[in-house]
């Protein structure tokens, strides 16, 4: 402890340094000349009020600061330890997505390129599994400075979300309601939906009926299965749905639905080995665009959000702390498969 309070008085007589940017540096210099490591506990607020002489107010003002960064993380009724010895990285980032499908690879890439290279992101998986988003939760509150989480729904998710501090938090991808003033930037899926497929149903009419494959147990937004059931009912749409793409199947006549890229590739894989034209024997629509359905068989038809413009967004609330609750725009993407 007594090195923490030299590092500090050290700095005494800096000009235009704070009492608050004093103790930061303070403790930071510690830690870089390896006085202190990871795992070390910090001198108590009243210690360093009764050794340095400082406010409270001061005090608790450069802790927040050092946590903020990472660089301290805060227990609960027991106090402050060095989170990490990368001293160097202004933020340390808790991002916890779904899993990192195409693209969530897209958001994460611009997300951190919009950080720049001074912050630090730690990637988590939930996999839509509640038991393994609470165990993420749980083992890193306190040792970020902040939180950028795609929730679950379930109703769970949103007691387990609320043990994070909402200032420092933003809810990305899907929108689940819980208590408190947070940030968020979403997407929208029902009418977004809707309003897709009711774009569609002239090319959709022009075939014998639409197949959609929804897996009940998925982490695909039910709201989705909501707006195609709507859909079909007030257009007068022959629909079938089924629970997965069967390698094979695919025939002429059918406009094909899924969300799944897997059963998506599998479906062009057997169109193209059937000699079947997309757009003429076949219609085909997928749900969040990416590079390569622009480009294979002359366009998949796609709508989505720009994962882009919502990772921009998620990172200007991360810079600035100014709060931001909005939903990213769906838009129908017309290609030569529908």
């Amino acid at each position: 402890m007594q090195n923490i309070y030299e590092q500090v008085r050290e700095l005494e007589n800096i000009q235009g340094l704070s009492k608050h940017e004093q103790l930061v540096r303070g403790i930071i210099n510690a830690i870089n000349d390896k006085l202190i490591q990871r795992g070390d506990m910090l001198p108590s607020v009243n210690s360093l009020i009764r050794e340095l002489g400082f406010a409270r107010e001061t005090i608790a003002k450069g802790y927040k600061e050092l946590v903020s960064r990472g660089i301290v993380e805060s227990k609960n009724r027991i106090g402050f330890y060095v989170a990490t010895e990368n001293t160097e990285s202004s933020l340390r980032i808790a991002l916890i997505i779904f899993a990192f499908d195409s693209f969530q690879e897209v958001f994460y890439k611009t997300f951190r390129d919009s950080l720049g290279a001074t912050a630090h992101i730690d990637i988590f998986f939930h996999h839509n599994n509640i038991d393994v988003l609470e165990s993420i939760v749980a083992s890193v509150r306190g040792k970020y400075g902040m939180y950028v989480v795609a929730p679950i729904p379930h109703k769970r998710t949103a007691g387990i979300l609320n043990t994070l501090p909402l200032n420092k938090f933003i809810m990305i991808d899907r929108h689940q309601p819980m208590p408190g003033d947070f940030s968020y930037v979403v997407q929208e899926f029902e009418k977004s939906s809707y309003a897709a497929f009711s774009k569609l149903a002239p090319a959709i009419r022009k075939f014998q009926g639409m197949i959609h494959y929804y897996r009940p147990a998925s982490d695909t937004p039910v709201e989705i299965i909501n707006a195609y059931k709507k859909f079909v009912k007030d257009f007068k749409i022959n629909s079938v749905i089924r629970t997965e793409y069967i390698a094979g199947s695919i025939e002429k006549g059918y406009v094909y639905f899924t969300i799944n890229n897997a059963e998506l590739w599998q479906m062009l894989k057997d169109a193209k080995a059937k000699g079947f034209r997309l757009g003429k024997d076949v219609g085909i629509l997928s749900h969040n665009d990416e590079v390569v359905k622009e480009i294979i068989f002359d366009g998949i038809t796609t709508y989505s959000t720009d994962f882009a413009v919502m990772a921009e967004k998620a990172a200007e609330f991360v810079l600035t702390r100014e709060k931001v609750q909005l939903v990213i725009p769906t838009l129908l993407l017309r290609r030569g498969s529908l």
